[in-house]
């Protein structure tokens, strides 16, 4: 099976930004301590934008990306951020072998 890679871009609503941004830290800490087959899970802080922000992850293959998503951490931040984001947008890649 091959990598999966996100890119996951997220706009969190001004009003929600100090709230939100702790939440995203604390996604990613408890990603790289409980999720197996995370390769990669980066945060990073747009520097246009300080509302923005983007997680560069990499994943073993598919099945662990979906564990992933069924894990207590991940539904709590997808909980806690309801109506609170601008915009969320997902790419899920696969890096080709030239």
């Amino acid at each position: 099976m091959a990598q999966i890679i996100i890119v996951a871009k997220i706009k969190i609503k001004e009003e929600f930004t100090s709230e939100i941004y702790p939440l995203l830290v604390d996604l990613h800490k408890k990603t790289h301590l409980h999720d197996e087959g995370c390769i990669q899970y980066d945060l990073h802080k747009d520097l246009e934008d300080n509302n923005s922000f983007t997680f560069v992850e990499t994943w073993e293959n598919e099945k662990c990306l979906e564990n992933h998503m069924k894990k207590e951490h991940f539904l709590a931040f997808v909980k806690k951020t309801e109506d609170k984001l601008e915009a969320l947008d997902i790419s899920k890649l696969e890096k080709e072998e030239l």
